[in-house]
């Protein structure tokens, strides 16, 4: 597996919020909880649509 950085698709505010909680690559979300992503101020559902797309085509899924 190759260590991807988060999507830019994703905007400024939830990659910050991301960064913030020591998330930094995108293999770090895998089995965190779409919950706990949800309630980072910046996180919105199309963050969470973009997370969980690129995650589903590394094999991976959210929590």
């Amino acid at each position: 597996m190759t260590d991807s950085t988060l999507p830019r698709g994703i905007g400024a505010p939830a990659t910050r919020a991301l960064n913030a909680a020591g998330y930094q690559r995108l293999e770090q979300l895998a089995d965190v909880p779409e919950a706990t992503l949800r309630a980072m101020h910046g996180v919105g559902p199309k963050a969470l649509r973009i997370l969980r797309e690129e995650l589903t085509a590394l094999g991976l899924d959210l929590g």
